[in-house]
Parts: structure tokens; C-alpha cells; sequence
């Protein structure tokens, strides 16, 4: 297949370039400077000079493509996400920045469309299992990404597929983990919610093979993670990491992060059931431990 992937440099989209170029497809990616046009054509990708803001280079980037996977996004990292207006960029990217890719889509007649989403648009569940037929709670903060999922499911019809990953939280080789490792090495609490509450985790090596399998499945909504971590023990495996006791974030914390942080402390014990039954997927790194915290790496980003 020919794919179009939105993002491309990113922590999703890099792994998905590399997995999807090995895996024999032609990939075209967006790159709007040359350093990120040199990175995409290291991993034997096509580079295209274009934005979201540039409906007719979008377009042409689209043109002759079977796929489409719109993986971009701006998460603020550490304290960062908490300054006024942090999110704005990222909540653009789920909305507007959707549409634009679809209406692009739409005019270069792309069969296949891939968003990547998040889990934690589902209400707190406890212990239950979750499935993609559990409740969802929406606020401000997860609004934006249940608009994008709408959008996607609008651009499905006889001819064309739309397929929604709700993705876990990122673990691995990514500024979001490297950020709570320095935070826990300082003695800053960066465990969310209860500790006997579930998290939702997928390591970064599982990223591409995801998008890979959502080239072949039908039209929906999926859940994308490894098998789910009482929150208590996943506080350990950053603990034993950084060589100090992480703690969870208190009341005070919890209410200067206000609305952004109360869907990242949920329990949901998610499962992925459906996704790997229609394409095949299953994850390498099934349970987190230790070992997804690479040392080497660690140890530089700890420095």
C-alpha cells in the first residue's frame, strides 16, 4: 500500500514509518523543515514539505495514497502541560486539524483513514474490564479527542473506512516517560489516581506494529494497549528505575492540574481484545516491568 502519514516525526509516527517501510509499504510523510525531511528519508520514507494550514500541498501529499494515518499531536510535557493555554495547541490538532486532514482525504479520494486517539476517554470503571462499548465521560479536556473520533466516523461510507485507535498512555523512549523519570529522581510525586486503580499502558516498541495492524481492520473504534497495571505497581516500576521512592500526587497538585489532569488518573482496566481478534495485533511488551525503561537511555536522560 501507498500510506500517507500525518506526523510522521513524532513518537507515534516514527515508529510507524518504521514499521510499515519493513514491512514493504511505500510511505510518504509530512515534514515541514529540512531536518525533519532528512529524519523520514533516513527511515526510508518519501518527505513532503507541507502543513496542516496548506490544503492543496496536503492534497497533493494524499494523492495516489490507500491510507492515511493522522498520528500528530503537541502534548506538553511535565510542569509545562500546566501553564495556561498549554493544551490549546494539541486541542487544535484533534479538531480542526482533523478536519483538514479529512477534507484533504475527501478531495484526494483516500479509502483509508487512522486516527490515533486516547483510552482515557472512558469514564473511571474500577476493576470492571473495559471494552469500545464502555461508557465515556467527556469534559473539556477530552473533548477534543472524542471530536476527532466523530470526524473520523463521518468519513466512513460504503467506499471508505475510518478506523479510531484509542491509544494507552506512552511508556518507553518518549519525552512524557523520560520527563516522570527526572521528576521522580527529584522527589517530585508523579503517581495519578488511587493506587489500586488500573492504568492503561502501551510501550513505544508496540506503536508501530498498531498502526501497521489498523491498515487491515474494518471500520470502528479500538482499543490499543498492553495488558492493564494496578497503578501502584507501575508507581514501583518508576521507583526501581530512578532508584528513589515515587509517591502520588496529593490534593493540592490535583487541583492546580484541575480538569487536564483528572482524566490521566482514572481506573481502566482496558482491554484490546477486539482489535487483536480483527487484525492480528497482540503486543511484544504484554506486561510492564522494569525493562521498559531501557537503562542506558535512563541513565543519560536522568543526568
Amino acid at each position: 500500500m501507498r500510506v500517507a502519514v500525518i506526523g510522521a516525526t513524532g513518537v507515534i509516527g516514527r515508529a510507524a514509518v518504521r514499521t510499515l517501510t519493513s514491512a514493504g509499504h511505500s510511505v510518504v510523510g509530512m515534514a515541514r523543515d529540512t531536518r525533519k525531511a532528512r529524519l523520514l528519508e533516513g527511515l526510508g520514507a518519501e518527505a513532503r514539505h507541507t502543513s496542516l494550514a496548506d490544503h492543496a500541498g496536503l492534497v497533493a501529499m494524499l494523492e495516489g495514497a490507500d491510507a492515511v494515518c493522522n498520528l500528530t499531536s503537541s502534548v506538553p510535557v511535565g510542569l509545562a502541560a500546566l501553564r495556561p493555554g498549554a493544551w490549546r495547541a494539541n486541542d487544535r490538532l484533534r479538531t480542526e486539524g482533523v478536519r483538514r486532514v479529512l477534507e484533504a482525504a475527501r478531495e484526494a479520494r483516500v479509502r483509508r483513514v487512522v486516527q490515533a486517539g486516547v483510552s482515557f476517554l472512558y469514564a473511571d470503571q474500577g476493576s470492571a474490564w473495559v471494552a469500545e462499548d464502555a461508557p465515556l465521560e467527556i469534559t473539556p479536556a477530552t473533548e477534543p479527542a472524542s471530536v476527532a473520533e466523530s470526524l473520523v466516523q463521518e468519513y466512513c461510507c460504503g467506499s471508505r473506512t475510518g478506523v479510531a485507535l484509542r491509544l494507552a498512555t506512552i511508556v518507553g523512549d518518549d519525552p512524557m516517560t523520560r520527563s516522570t523519570l527526572r521528576s521522580a529522581r527529584n522527589g517530585v510525586a508523579v503517581g495519578l489516581g488511587a493506587p489500586e486503580g488500573w492504568a492503561h499502558v502501551i510501550h513505544t516498541d508496540d506503536l508501530g506494529p498498531a498502526v501497521l495492524g489498523a491498515l487491515s481492520v474494518p471500520s470502528g473504534v479500538y482499543n490499543v494497549g498492553a495488558e492493564p497495571v494496578r497503578r501502584a505497581d507501575l508507581m514501583e516500576g518508576f521507583s526501581q528505575a530512578v532508584g528513589r521512592s515515587s509517591t502520588f500526587v496529593g490534593p493540592l497538585a490535583r487541583r492546580l492540574g484541575g480538569v487536564r489532569m483528572e482524566p490521566l488518573a482514572r481506573s481502566l482496566r482496558v482491554s484490546s481484545d477486539l482489535f487483536t481478534a480483527h487484525s492480528g495485533w497482540s503486543p511484544t511488551r504484554v506486561s510492564f516491568d522494569t525493562s521498559w525503561f531501557p537503562g542506558q537511555l535512563w541513565s543519560e536522560a536522568l543526568r
